[in-house]
């Protein structure tokens, strides 16, 4: 019995693996993660994936405003500057279509958007959704930052 469950153990966590994207050095990381202002008359957008197991192996494209910011795997974190006072569109690749999340911006602020695993028929999905400043500054401490700009689709 003991074996079989030593197995089962085992076997599962080769299966269950963990997507993982190029990163930036620690360095650039470090200095996005002070949440500084953004440029004059922009806002800054973080979009980050928290370290949750839901959703491991996968990796899912993010986009603002149709540009590709690139792909998120599980505990990655990116940094994009947008022009303040203005409408933004944030999008996720899901199992049958994009998600889009519209952010009204205020040139000088940040804001912070979660990117979270759901489960599909086929292969998990994804959403994004606005999170308080504070939860976003939290969850963005132990993440890794993203290398821009590849996206699979």
């Amino acid at each position: 019995m003991l074996k079989k469950i030593a197995f089962l153990t085992i076997t599962s966590i080769l299966f269950a693996g963990c997507a993982s994207v190029p990163t930036e050095n620690i360095e650039v990381s470090s200095v996005l993660k002070q949440v500084k202002a953004p440029s004059a008359n922009n806002a800054g957008l973080y979009i980050y994936r928290s370290n949750s197991v839901v959703g491991g192996a996968l990796k899912k494209d993010v986009w603002v405003d149709d540009e590709c910011i690139g792909e998120t795997a599980r505990g990655t974190f990116f940094y994009h500057e947008v022009l303040g006072n203005m409408q933004h569109k944030v999008s996720t690749e899901s199992e049958f279509s994009p998600n889009d999340l519209m952010i009204d911006t205020t040139a000088g602020n940040n804001y912070f958007v979660k990117q979270y695993i759901k489960p599909g028929l086929i292969v998990g999905g994804a959403g994004v959704k606005l999170v308080p400043e504070s939860e976003g500054r939290e969850a963005i401490a132990d993440l890794k930052l993203g290398i821009k700009g590849t996206c699979s689709k």
